[in-house]
């Protein structure tokens, strides 16, 4: 098993703490690639895949596009710019809101529906990259990312 210290070739930190913020952001950068290429193989990006995923929680009432940005997981996405891509993919369409006629709702169609079908079968995101983890090992990585989250940085 390789340490931080022998992946990036510094042999020491100034503390515990400049330790575990570079393992985050290590990590960070492993998931962002397992997923970029994950996700690739169906055509999508992750964060396009994130905003299917809240459409897919609203269907089959539509989202607004403010609505999908609170939601996202990256809160600097364009979100403007993902819809019209996934539209243009015909993953979801622009209906304009009834009762605000400026205001444009967004709806997944069943093409993404069967999309987000596709990726939940094969489940390989879900288990693969944390498979070096038991049981009690994921539940308390869950509550230590947990405690982290909640200070709300």
């Amino acid at each position: 098993m390789s340490s931080i210290e022998e992946l990036i070739h510094q042999p020491n930190f100034k503390n515990k703490y400049q330790r575990a913020l570079i393992s985050f952001i290590y990590a960070n950068s492993i998931l962002n690639t397992k997923q970029q290429d994950y996700f690739k193989g169906f055509g999508i990006t992750p964060q396009q895949f994130n905003v299917l995923r809240i459409l897919r929680g609203q269907y089959p009432n539509p989202a607004t596009v403010n609505l999908i940005r609170e939601r996202m997981l990256e809160k600097n996405s364009d979100v403007s710019r993902m819809v019209e891509r996934l539209k243009k993919a015909e993953l979801l369409e622009r209906v304009t809101c009834e009762q605000d006629r400026r205001a444009v709702d967004v709806v997944i169609t069943q093409k993404g529906l069967n999309l987000l079908q596709v990726i939940d079968a094969d489940g390989e995101m879900d288990g693969e990259i944390f498979k070096c983890f038991n049981k009690e090992e994921i539940e308390k990585l869950n509550e230590l990312l947990n405690k982290f989250i909640d200070q709300r940085l």
